[in-house]
């Protein structure tokens, strides 16, 4: 993930547009229309060797002829010519490249980034739209309109999508920071773009147009560092995509692609919306900052048939209707007639006076259990709606800390001006409930979000046997299967702590017997065979047998198997005792590898119907408890795990522990492509997996996991003055620690560090920092036992992995005690063991104690362009195994 240079695409001083042309309806033309019509401050230069000016610019005949360096070049030009003009471009020093050229074949493709390449050249594109900066008045599109500016940044897969987008925006007065559409994406991508965002301050919110993701780990790390700094929202289209194919497991069948682009972006942290209109909503409601506790609503109306259909509207997805407290029902007694509803929803009658909204209002406002308020009013010829407006707009102001309040007033000509009002009150309007509980909703689920984004799972628990499970894995392939059998798959389930019933194999039906009567007790039988992965499809599952009665079952279960499928290979029976857990309630778990963001945990309703119930959802691995228990509580039998009537509640802990294992196992190898377990029985007493399907594949054939594990590996402490300290990597919970830190340095530490006078970091530098990629950055902290941050280093590599720039910091009262000498230390070590070639770093001038400590630690001195600074650069010698 890199930056590099994109400061040349939106921030550029000079512009060139290639391919530029004076013919009517030409994209050339249409280009250079927006761009010389935009109101962009710098030099705009046509390139075009057949036109002597492109409107009332001159133009050039070539790249070569450029007067100066364009920070960003357009290029609408044949294919063939893209690769040879890029080349010509970065030698010419241009940092940034839009390519609006569609039809590149893949060798074309390849040329262009080869050429790029040595010049560290940045492509948006090719095939795009282009893009647009209105604050910068840029438009490097051929887009039909310039849109206004504004706090919002879109970033979109489709030109025709950002058109549609810009020109609904235009309608309803909505304006952009950035408007960027990556077509191809063969190098800009949404995680490039996402790292920027992230800490540009022109944009307070971030829209998503999403076909397909291709660097799943890059994504979702750039998406988790924008999703805690501003407000990201999405729309993932291909909803439809057939997910639920024929598979070998139930978990392939019902964990579809787009399922798992949900549980994706929710893990970043992100809203993900169904439609433009929505997708703007969500903006709005999330910009107005507001924040929701949870998810229950009050709801306050003249008219019960409009409460009963916001009610309908929050039940249908996930919310719940507050309660009201005695003294809430005290003071809407006093306030409405007798007749009002007496419950939420508060119906306080159709006459209702802007004075009766207020008051009822203004009881709401201070209830406990409300985490929003959403005030209707339905227009009657005896009640101003224009009147209960303003009311409403009062009450709030006299309860400026009171839960957050949407708006519907439903109709059109008699509320427009209620509306209009509202809107510019800064309090939500909505036209029908639907629309004003959906954003509520929006709300919740972003701060469920959020919750969960700040979630960093630490080392799950470890596995009993994991060489056990490779050696199973391994010695089926090397056998030429891919599907172990029945007694495998509970092994390796069992090398790595999930509880599974014990069985035993017999090859013929009086083998079976003979089990089965030494088990003396009722028992369960399965055939055994690598064709057949759901066993009770083809008659193959026996259930509660008597011993006696075993081997008249197998043999008739020979008879059945092989008419269903003839060609398929039988081995045998498992053979197991019945288990008799009468309240225990049957899920499925189980991983499937996914082709972009790798292995997912799925869980739901298991059972034989379970892909008729659908009930399911699905996780990212790795998962802790907080994670694990979210994806529980999203299905609809959580419920059924609780405790009710006769029931003792199942031991959740249990299951979310098998959860967590499984997200080790599929991290651990990845040969699984699918692992099933149905069902997985939870009780009071525990879970057990009853049966378990496993596919292999090649490793290579799923991508690796989207997350990285937290790296527990290089966890360390260190003595310092008697004091014994943790030095880790960073959490994204250290974001607020690391504020603490740089409010307990002085003015001096701050400006040596970051450049800059400020007594603290931007919100926005503290959760960039500590939301990282392990892959491709590295942060240590050093905490004290409080918990108190008080220094960090950090190394954050170039695009192709070789060279990394470090920082370092420490906190005022504990510098000169050698702690900046341990953070650099560990920073080297960790540098040198992944192989990086060189590390430098810029340190103020005046900064002598970083200074002697570079040379200390064999850094040499550079000079650069900036005299204020100097760069400190240190060779690495290559590791062991890269020497061999």
């Amino acid at each position: 993930m890199t930056i590099r240079n994109l400061d040349a695409l939106f921030q550029p001083r000079t512009i060139a547009l290639i391919g530029a042309s004076n013919q009517a309806g030409a994209v050339g033309q249409v280009l250079a229309r927006n761009l010389l019509e935009g109101g962009f401050a710098g030099a705009i230069l046509p390139v075009n060797p057949h036109e002597a000016s492109i409107r009332s610019a001159l133009a050039y005949a070539d790249v070569a002829a450029l007067p100066m360096a364009p920070d960003l070049a357009v290029i609408a030009t044949p294919p063939a010519t893209v690769p040879g003009l890029i080349a010509d471009l970065g030698a010419r020093g241009c940092r940034a490249a839009v390519v609006i050229t569609a039809g590149l074949d893949d060798a074309q493709r390849q040329a262009m980034l080869q050429a790029a390449r040595p010049h560290l050249l940045r492509i948006v594109g090719p095939n795009c739209l282009g893009f647009l900066s209105p604050r910068r008045g840029i438009n490097a599109s051929f887009a039909h309109l310039t849109p206004a500016a504004g706090g919002i940044a879109l970033v979109a897969q489709s030109g025709a999508v950002a058109a549609a987008a810009i020109d609904w925006a235009d309608a309803h007065g909505v304006g952009f920071s950035h408007v960027i559409t990556i077509g191809d994406a063969a190098d800009v991508d949404f995680g490039d773009l996402l790292d920027y965002l992230a800490l540009d301050t022109e944009t307070q919110a971030i829209l998503l147009y999403v076909e397909s993701i291709r660097d799943a780990r890059k994504f979702m790390s750039a998406g988790r560092i924008a999703a805690r700094a501003k407000p990201v929202v999405v729309i993932k289209s291909g909803r439809s995509a057939s997910g639920a194919k024929a598979a070998f497991s139930h978990t392939g069948a019902l964990a579809g692609a787009d399922r798992v682009y949900d549980a994706a972006f929710r893990r970043a942290g992100m809203l993900r919306v169904e439609d433009m209109r929505e997708l703007f909503d969500a903006v709005s409601t999330l910009n107005a900052g507001f924040k929701a506790g949870g998810d229950r609503l009050v709801i306050l109306t003249n008219g019960g048939g409009a409460g009963v259909m916001a009610a309908d509207a929050l039940e249908a997805r996930g919310g719940h209707l507050a309660s009201l407290s005695a003294r809430a029902m005290t003071a809407l007694d006093k306030a409405a007639p007798p007749t009002w509803s007496k419950a939420n929803p508060v119906d306080i009658i159709g006459d209702a006076t802007p004075q009766r909204y207020a008051a009822a209002l203004e009881a709401l406002l201070i209830e406990p259990d409300a985490d929003a308020i959403l005030v209707m009013n339905c227009p009657t010829a005896v009640a101003d709606s224009t009147e209960a407006a303003e009311a409403v707009m009062a009450a709030r102001e006299r309860h400026p800390d009171g839960p957050p309040i949407f708006t519907c007033w439903l109709g059109e000509t008699a509320v427009a001006e209620a509306r209009r009002r509202l809107s510019a009150g800064r309090i939500p309007t909505h036209e029908t409930p639907d629309e004003a509980v959906r954003a509520f909703m929006h709300l919740v689920d972003h701060a469920r979000n959020q919750a969960l984004l700040l979630q960093t799972p630490g080392s799950p628990p470890p596995p009993p046997n994991p060489g056990l499970a490779h050696g199973i894995i391994a010695a089926a392939i090397a056998g030429g299967r891919l599907d172990l059998t029945d007694s495998e798959a509970r092994s390796l389930l069992r090398a790595y702590g999930v509880p599974t019933v014990e069985s035993e194999i017999a090859a013929t039906p009086e083998a079976a017997a003979v089990i089965a009567a030494r088990l003396a007790v009722p028992v369960a039988l399965k055939i055994q065979s690598p064709d057949i992965s759901h066993k009770s499809d083809s008659g193959g599952v026996a259930l509660n047998l008597a011993p006696a009665t075993v081997r008249a079952a197998a043999e008739a279960m020979l008879v059945s198997v092989r008419a269903f499928a003839p060609k398929a290979r039988l081995e045998g029976f498992v053979v197991e005792p019945m288990v008799l857990r009468p309240h225990a309630q049957e899920l499925l778990a189980g991983v499937v590898r996914d082709t972009t963001f790798g292995p997912v945990i799925l869980f739901g309703h298991g059972g034989v119907a379970t892909e008729v119930v659908a009930d399911r959802t699905i996780g990212l691995p790795p998962l802790n408890d907080v994670l694990a228990r979210d994806m529980i509580g999203r299905t609809r039998i959580s419920a059924l795990l609780g405790a009710y009537r006769d029931r003792k509640a199942a031991d959740l802990d249990a299951i979310v522990d098998t959860l967590i294992r499984l997200g080790r196992l599929a991290t651990d190898n990845p040969e699984i492509l699918e692992l099933d377990i149905n069902p997985l029985l939870a009780d009071s007493t525990g879970v057990l997996a009853l049966d378990a399907r496993i596919r292999l594949g090649p490793a290579s054939k799923g991508a690796a996991p989207a997350i990285r594990p937290y790296p527990q590996d290089l966890v360390r402490t260190a003595q310092l003055d008697d004091e014994t300290l943790a030095v880790r990597p960073i959490r994204p919970r250290d974001a607020d620690g690391l504020v603490a830190l740089v409010a307990a340095s002085g003015f001096e530490d701050v400006r040596l560090r970051f450049r800059t006078g400020v007594q603290g970091p931007p919100a926005l530098w503290a959760a960039r920092l500590s939301q990282i990629d392990y892959d491709r950055e590295m942060a240590f902290v050093a905490e004290r036992a409080d918990g108190a941050l008080l220094g960090l280093s950090r190394l954050a590599a170039d695009p192709e992995g070789l060279t990394a720039e470090f920082a370092l910091m420490v906190r005022r009262d504990m510098q000169d005690h050698g702690l900046g000498r341990l953070l650099l230390s560990t920073l080297l070590g960790h540098a040198q063991d992944r192989g990086l070639r060189e590390v430098w770093g810029d340190i103020a001038a005046d900064n002598a104690a970083m200074l002697e400590m570079a040379r200390i630690f064999g850094f040499e001195r550079r000079n650069g362009e900036d005299a204020t600074r100097i760069r400190v650069t240190k060779s690495l010698a290559a590791p062991a195994e890269s020497r061999a």
